[in-house]
């Protein structure tokens, strides 16, 4: 039996339904039903995503493939009265005033899940995703040894890059999971909206959530260090205000984590200095230079046999990078990250290249992939 035929089957089974619980609040009066049911089926075949969009069928992304559910296709209307009901109420007036927005919510009995309601074409769209029950040991995630050390740092910026689904937010909270697991420290979060629950472990967690619990990520950064914390984690660095906050943090001792939507350890940097206007621009260089303490940029790629392994490149900040920072010689970054393997950097190329001797990647894929290319040709020559 084929895929879509196997989520037919299941369309036509799942017929009872859990009431959907909006973040902790209660679920507004509407019909939950259908976007019930899809979840359903997003789940029942370990499904990573629920696309809505007019025009066509409800479809799920399993194994990196989309795949359209045996239903006719929907409208913008449908999708809005399908969507808004399981939003809380903070997140429909967002919706209301700026025609998009991100929130959270569980369904009982299935798990929870993140969902971006927009607009395209005039009309209202939406993403799901299904958000894992419980935060994944950074062990199993597939990426080089070298990256735990970053659960180490006793203070700095430590960035996570890379592009929309590579997997940064689920590294920041394996990171995160490896501190409250081994350490005695005070972790606050800082999240649009949260997607890894933590429980308190060696470590005390506190979660921040913004649209429900701070009104926005400055005011919940600026909040969260009056309260004593030792790591602080910035969910997205999405504004020069919460950039600069996060800055003054790291210098004065915290360890912050934070991600950046960037394809490069070069351009996580830069990233942070163009949000800027070009007169502060010098001012932040340096203060990057100082506060920076690694930065890990990942990506996604088809796995042998099915599925993604990440390919990923860290830069351990010492003195040589620093430098760089200060003069805005980013391209210089690359060769700085083969100067420091030995306390731990890698290249995307070295990544690439363990990938392919571990069967995990096809040679070709892996060859696509690299930015130097010369230096993958050197470390894994064509079989």
């Amino acid at each position: 039996m084929d895929e879509s035929h196997d989520l037919d089957e299941l369309i036509r089974e799942l017929n009872a339904t859990a009431p959907i619980v909006p973040g902790s609040m209660s679920a507004p009066t509407g019909d939950t039903t259908r976007i019930d049911r899809w979840l359903r089926i997003v789940a029942s075949q370990n499904g990573t995503d629920l696309l809505l969009v007019a025009g066509a069928p409800p479809s799920v992304r399993v194994d990196g493939r989309v795949l359209p559910m045996d239903e006719g296709p929907l409208d913008g209307v449908e999708v809005e009265d399908a969507v808004l009901p399981a939003l809380p109420p903070h997140a429909r007036r967002i919706y209301r005033d700026h025609l998009i927005v991100d929130a959270s919510f569980r369904i009982q009995g299935v798990g929870r899940f993140r969902i971006n309601l927009h607009r395209e074409r005039g009309r209202a769209a939406a993403a799901v995703r299904l958000l894992p029950q419980r935060v994944p040991r950074l062990s199993t995630l597939g990426l080089p040894a070298q990256v735990e050390q970053l659960a180490s740092l006793p203070r700095g910026l430590v960035l996570v890059g890379g592009p929309t689904g590579s997997g940064k937010t689920t590294t920041l909270a394996a990171l995160v999971d490896e501190i409250n697991r081994r350490d005695q420290r005070h972790i606050v979060t800082i999240e649009d909206p949260i997607e890894y629950e933590h429980v308190h472990q060696g470590s005390l967690v506190e979660q921040v959530e913004i649209g429900i619990d701070a009104p926005d990520f400055p005011t919940a950064l600026r909040a969260a260090l009056r309260q004593a914390p030792d790591v602080i984690v910035v969910g997205e660095m999405r504004d020069p205000e919460t950039m600069k906050i996060a800055l003054a943090a790291a210098e004065t001792g915290h360890l912050v984590l934070s991600t950046v939507h960037t394809t490069d350890v070069g351009s996580a940097v830069s990233r942070i200095a163009d949000s800027f206007p070009s007169e502060r621009q010098n001012t932040i260089r340096q203060e990057l230079a100082m506060a920076l303490a690694a930065v890990l940029t990942q990506t996604l790629l088809p796995k042998v046999g099915g599925g993604v392994v990440p390919a990923a490149e860290l830069l351990m900040v010492g003195y040589g990078a620093r430098q760089h920072i200060r003069r805005n010689a980013l391209q210089h970054l690359h060769q700085e990250i083969t100067i420091t393997r030995r306390v731990g950097s890698f290249t995307l190329e070295e990544s690439l290249s363990r990938l392919v001797r571990e069967g995990y990647l096809e040679w070709r894929e892996a060859h696509a992939r690299a930015v130097h290319v010369e230096e993958f040709e050197q470390l894994q020559p064509l079989p």
